[in-house]
């Protein structure tokens, strides 16, 4: 009696790949590192931002809203009155005053400023002994309280016993009104600023001058250059980038005088006709002075807060143009044209077929060949044209007639008798 057993089922051709492998299950740990990974540099930056809206965006914001309502420092916020603060600033002629004498002052502040600090910065850069004492020197006006440095300058450009007056008799000069001129108070009270600031902007630039590879310098001397073109061709180059930053901060600065023109006299009200009063002084006679107006200082606050901005940002503009007009390398326009040519050229000579040759190989010739044949040279794919076609273009530099480089194979008894001439 036969016995029959059932028949296996078929079985799927093997076709030598391995079974797929169950996905794995990802782990806690796993997912915890990876968002750490994405998470935690956010983290590290969040105390940055948070500072800054809690003490820089909200009392920004704020300043716009109270400036939009009739606010007073007694009676507290009134109605919503739009722009009619801003249009009553406008209205003033102290404001235009103030922003007359603003830009005077930062005006002879900056500028000199910013070239005093490069100029001390390259000294400070020579190979002196004890350079931290100069460092730390040159640093100690920055150091000293603003108030401290207006009353000590109040009494050495005082009208009638200051020092700076005294020295003037001594070679014969008639004294001058510090607090009575308008260009002179502006001279004396930039040069409070230029005396706290310049060091602090001398350490800058000097940290960029280190940062500088020695290795241009040394190339530089070997060229015979002097210490002023390397100054001017080495130095002011490489550290445009900080010379762009500490002219934005010192524009910045420089707008927002308030402490040296505060302290200048006793009344400290920007002289008896206003003749030093900066716009962040005459900010605080609105909202503290005689006004009491919060509404119109906002508005003040605001306008200045633009104003610092759209100067900033033409600043820098301008600043960023001159640095690398004067870098003496290419302008970015030149430096994109140069791009372009380049891919142009890249793609014109890839999209040639090309042969390739040997150390020991003959050059190759156009004989027999018909149509453009790719020749490296130099490392650049020289096109020939077929010398048999009348309408092709010349030889190129380099070639005979026949389309021979005039390289002369060793495995040949003729002698190389190409003319190499150029």
């Amino acid at each position: 009696m036969a016995v029959q057993t059932p028949a296996r089922p078929a079985r799927p051709q093997d076709d030598g790949a391995p079974a797929p492998r169950p996905a794995r299950r990802v782990g806690f740990s796993q997912t915890l590192s990876r968002w750490d990974v994405k998470v935690s540099p956010y983290l590290y930056i969040s105390p940055f931002f948070i500072l800054f809206a809690i003490t820089g965006l909200f009392p920004l914001l704020y300043t716009a809203y109270v400036s939009v309502h009739r606010w007073n420092l007694l009676g507290g916020q009134g109605e919503y009155v739009g722009f009619q603060n801003y249009l009553d600033v406008f209205a003033q002629p102290n404001f235009w005053l103030s922003l007359r004498n603003t830009f005077s002052i930062f005006v002879l502040s900056s500028v000199p400023q910013v070239l005093m600090a490069i100029v001390i910065a390259a000294l400070l850069d020579q190979n002196l002994r004890a350079k931290t004492f100069w460092r730390m020197g040159v640093l100690l006006p920055y150091v000293v309280a603003p108030v401290a440095v207006g009353l000590i300058f109040g009494r050495l450009f005082a009208d009638k016993s200051g020092l700076i007056n005294a020295m003037l008799g001594v070679v014969g000069m008639d004294p001058v009104r510090w607090h009575v001129d308008a260009l002179a108070s502006h001279i004396a009270i930039a040069s409070m600023v230029n005396f706290r600031w310049t060091g602090y902007n001398a350490l800058i630039f000097l940290a960029a001058m280190q940062a500088v590879p020695r290795e241009l310098y040394e190339a530089a001397i070997m060229d015979g250059a002097s210490r002023v073109r390397q100054f001017f061709s080495i130095t002011v180059p490489q550290i445009r980038a900080t010379i762009i930053f500490v002219v934005i901060t010192a524009t910045i600065g420089g707008l927002q005088i308030f402490d040296e023109a505060r302290v200048f006299d006793e009344q400290g009200l920007g002289g008896a006709s206003r003749q030093w009063m900066t716009t962040t002084l005459y900010l605080y006679d609105v909202g503290w002075g005689n006004q009491k107006n919060f509404g119109r200082a906002a508005a003040v606050a605001w306008l200045l807060f633009i104003l610092v901005l759209v100067i900033g940002m033409v600043n820098f503009l301008i600043t960023q143009r001159i640095a690398s007009d004067g870098s003496g390398g290419p302008t970015r326009r030149e430096r994109r044209a140069a791009h372009r040519r380049a891919r142009a050229a890249l793609a014109t000579s890839t999209g040639a077929p090309t042969i390739a040759a040997g150390p020991s190989t003959p050059a190759p010739t156009t004989a027999g060949v018909s149509g453009p044949v790719a020749l490296p040279h130099a490392g650049v794919s020289t096109l020939l044209a077929d010398p048999a076609d009348p309408t092709a273009a010349p030889h190129p530099a380099g070639t005979d007639a026949t389309g021979t480089t005039g390289i002369h194979d060793p495995g040949t008894d003729s002698p190389d008798t190409t003319d190499r001439r150029p």
